[in-house]
């Protein structure tokens, strides 16, 4: 009777205790017994890296969601607005576990230390959780007034209204050229080039 009970303990593939073969997890895998694995970690877990294996910064700001697309994340490391632990780096550079990563896109600048390294991209919810964000708030909706609104069926907009808008959103040039008198040659009035 000793031995019929040892044998149904007994995985029949592996010889190991049950509950351990190929097609069941072993308990030190990360999930405790009697607790289900949470499924946005074992998204990062499947999303991250190798054993041996670097994860590059472009693709890790980009796996996180802190930039829209890998590419632009190469070319925010190349024009330097990609800082880890203070030096700027470039696209291949390898990140690891408690590194702080500074990004500056878009106008505002993000602040995160690396808690998980991974490879693909993941849904929000999973990539908040493989960074620690130290970001400084982002300024008030009021303080970022759009300039250049106008009111809906107001029609197009004269020269007049579209220099004020250049002139708010920093575009127009200063100098002589933005003046009323410019294309205008000498005492005449003629217009330069008729």
């Amino acid at each position: 009777m000793a031995s019929e009970d040892t044998d149904e303990n007994v995985n029949p593939g592996t010889g190991g205790p049950a509950g351990t073969g190929p097609d069941r997890p072993a308990e030190d895998s990360g999930a405790r017994a009697g607790q289900p694995l949470d499924p946005k970690v074992a998204a990062a877990e499947a999303a991250g890296p190798g054993n041996g294996e670097t994860v590059r910064i472009d693709s890790w700001i980009w796996a996180v969601r802190l930039i829209k697309t890998r590419s632009l994340g190469a070319a925010a490391c190349r024009g330097g607005h990609v800082h880890v632990n203070g030096e700027r780096v470039k696209p291949a550079y390898s990140v690891r576990v408690g590194d702080e990563v500074r990004l500056r896109h878009e106008g505002r600048e993000r602040v995160v230390i690396v808690k998980r390294l991974i490879r693909k991209r993941v849904g929000a919810p999973v990539a908040v959780q493989c960074y620690v964000d130290n970001s400084p708030p982002p300024p008030p909706r009021e303080a970022v007034a759009p300039a250049g609104l106008r009111d809906r069926g107001a029609g197009r907009p004269t020269k007049r209204d579209r220099r004020e808008m250049e002139r708010l959103r920093g575009l127009a040039a200063p100098g002589p050229a933005s003046g009323p008198a410019a294309g205008f040659a000498g005492p005449g009035g003629r217009p330069k080039g008729r």
